[in-house]
């Protein structure tokens, strides 16, 4: 069966958008004109909501802009995102990911290529983690009652073999030439909530190098991707917070310059069931919780798409396979492992070391 084709809209449902951000992204490019005057630092923040969170950019340029200038590079950074949410997301009925999962069909399914960038991505970390990250996993998530107001039950033995026969990365195949994914079942669902962030802070720097900034800090629900440095002249500081702490309590603070960061932990969502800590992390390879010490991992990368994935493919892993895999790739991480109540202890991989971070120091931007 044929995939069902995507709903059109009438021509000038786009016509009047694309002229007034056109309008505004030619504002961006004219305030680019060459001055003879010495330069001064100004930091420009903007930001919104997308993606069930926030996002917010910090950008220095060398002189103020006007209102209406600012009003431009919120729109056109946020049109960015909406482009990437409206590919991606599993909450809107529309979304290209969400007819694809609609799609009850083991026909090829035709994908832009955005998501089709994101799905090799996944694929890639798939494989380095030996099945860690998979983003066919929701339905074993769903059935131990995460995200519902229910108590937890978590699946019978019998009901986990049969959803975990119907996931796996394996059932997916991308056919590059065609542009397509085919399911190996007709059931298979995708949700790429642990990468697609990522993803658009790569986008959204990709398209602020392209307005001619060179010094930035991108930040989407956390995942984060910095170059240059900022309005004082040192390096964007970003704080790595404390598990199971008050929230915005930091552990560290690490300066970042052309690197991408991403943290992932379990000590924000989870539920406690007759004294027992259950992560609402499940691991792919068993269907069931995760139940190392591991509590929080922050992955360096060129990429926030691929950190994202990684940070969650490692804490995933625990604390020996994940650093083996972070070995393994010569990646930058910085591991906090719950070693009693409130009391953790830290293990880096090689490359972590050549960082710099201070213990505790309040976050300067």
């Amino acid at each position: 069966m044929a995939p069902p084709a995507p709903r059109t809209r009438p021509l000038r449902a786009f016509i009047l958008p694309a002229l007034f951000v056109g309008t505004l992204f030619f504002m961006l490019f004219q305030r680019r004109a060459p001055s003879t005057a010495i330069p001064e630092r100004h930091q420009i923040a903007v930001g919104g909501d997308i993606m069930g969170t926030t996002w917010s950019v910090k950008v220095i340029d060398d002189e103020r802009l006007a209102p209406e200038q600012e009003l431009a590079l919120e729109l056109t950074l946020g049109n960015t995102l909406e482009r990437v949410n409206s590919a991606m997301s599993t909450w809107l009925e529309d979304s290209e990911l969400s007819r694809f999962n609609q799609h009850a069909s083991t026909e090829p399914f035709p994908l832009s290529e955005e998501t089709l960038t994101v799905l090799r991505a996944a694929q890639s970390v798939s494989t380095k983690s030996s099945g860690a990250f998979d983003i066919t996993i929701a339905p074993v998530v769903e059935a131990w009652g995460f995200g519902v107001d229910d108590p937890l039950r978590g699946p019978t033995d019998a009901e986990a073999a049969i959803l975990m026969a119907s996931v796996g990365m394996e059932k997916l195949t991308i056919d590059d030439d065609a542009g397509s994914v085919t399911k190996a079942s007709p059931e298979l669902t995708i949700d790429l909530s642990a990468i697609a962030k990522g993803y658009g802070v790569d986008v959204v720097a990709e398209t602020l190098e392209k307005l001619g900034y060179t010094e930035y800090l991108v930040e989407v629900g956390g995942e984060i991707r910095a170059q240059g440095r900022n309005a004082r002249e040192v390096l964007w500081q970003i704080g790595i917070e404390q598990p199971d702490a008050e929230r915005g309590a930091l552990h560290s603070v690490l300066p970042l310059d052309n690197t991408a960061m991403a943290t992932s932990g379990d000590y924000r969502n989870y539920i406690e069931q007759d004294g027992v800590r259950i992560s609402h992390t499940i691991d792919a390879r068993t269907g069931r919780p995760i139940t190392h010490t591991l509590a929080s991992v922050t992955v360096l990368h060129d990429s926030a798409m691929t950190a994202d994935a990684l940070a969650t493919a490692i804490n995933v892993l625990g604390p020996e396979d994940g650093h083996a895999l972070a070995e393994s790739m010569n990646l930058p991480v910085l591991m906090l492992i719950r070693t009693a109540p409130g009391e953790f202890s830290e293990k880096t991989s090689t490359a972590f070391t050549a960082y710099r971070v201070t213990h505790p120091s309040p976050v300067q931007e």
